[in-house]
């Protein structure tokens, strides 16, 4: 299966998105979720609108989409569920540092960006191991 990626970055005034591996598709909005609605607004004109020679391939079989994110944008994004606190228990970041991150103040280097990954997938392994009784 193919993949679309689209990248997700948060400027002064809103959320922009694109694609990273085709042209032409963008969008934007208020918040994450607007923007992602934005990005599957633009495929579905494509689809509905552009002739069949004009379409680009990936998205005439299927495909997934994959968000990427800029470590600003998911910050901010996930601000209402992890807290700085939070946070730094799961990467070993400290909270000024992460809260730097969020607010554009500083940009990480890979080494940190791997760290809050690491985190995060560890964390989502956890999460799809538990059961409920």
């Amino acid at each position: 299966m193919k993949t679309l990626r689209i990248v997700i970055e948060r400027s002064a005034d809103m959320f922009s998105a694109y694609a990273e591996n085709v042209e032409g598709i963008y969008g934007g909005g208020d918040t994450v979720e607007e923007a992602k609605q934005s990005i599957l607004d633009a495929i579905q004109i494509i689809k509905d609108e552009f002739t069949a020679e004009n379409i680009p391939t990936i998205l005439k079989d299927d495909y997934e989409i994959v968000y990427h994110f800029d470590v600003e944008s998911l910050l901010n994004y996930y601000k209402g569920i992890f807290t700085n606190s939070a946070l730094e228990k799961i990467t070993g970041i400290n909270q000024r540092q992460l809260q730097h991150y969020s607010s554009g103040l500083k940009k990480p280097r890979q080494p940190q960006l791997k760290k809050i990954e690491d985190g995060l997938r560890k964390l989502a392994a956890e999460l799809r191991a538990v059961e409920l009784v």
